[in-house]
């Protein structure tokens, strides 16, 4: 929990001194929920298309900690609407008990790299941020695997 709270700050806060405005959208921060598996997201942009976003997903089986890069472009001409692309890294610990929920799997600590890709609207009005993606991974420490049921839908409060 104490790391899930450092990573969170520190994407959260990392760039208050930074100037810039961020004309991709109309907000610089947004936290909030990722519906599947479920995690707090945190994310804040850093100039007017890029953007850091820090995943924390929490459960009595184990954590898992992800970090991305997001590049966001325009979609279309509706205001607030993009789409945007990303890599990253993840760090996890599994229980026992989440080995035996998935017995192809190993319980333990694992590492690896992400992608992402998705759509991010900025709801006109208000302080709302809505986004879809799909984030694969891969494991390179721990048990080596691809998991591509990573990603969903992101509702965010943004200031």
């Amino acid at each position: 929990m104490k790391y899930l709270v450092t990573l969170l700050s520190f994407i959260a806060f990392s760039s208050l001194s930074t100037a810039q405005s961020n004309l991709g959208t109309d907000y610089r921060t947004a936290v909030g929920v990722k519906v599947y598996p479920g995690a707090i997201s945190v994310k804040h942009f850093k100039q007017k298309n890029k953007a850091l976003e820090g995943l924390g997903y929490i459960s009595s089986d184990g954590f898992r900690l992800t970090g991305l890069y997001e590049m966001y472009y325009p979609l279309g001409s509706t205001e607030g609407l993009q789409w945007f692309i990303g890599a990253g890294a993840h760090i996890g610990v599994w229980s026992e008990k989440w080995k035996l929920n998935n017995p192809t799997r190993e319980s333990g600590g694992v590492m690896g790299v992400d992608g992402i890709i998705g759509i991010d609207y900025k709801v006109k009005g208000a302080p709302l941020n809505l986004s879809f993606d799909w984030q694969p991974s891969f494991n390179l420490i721990g048990y080596n695997y691809f998991e591509s049921g990573w990603g969903g839908l992101a509702i965010r409060y943004t200031f």
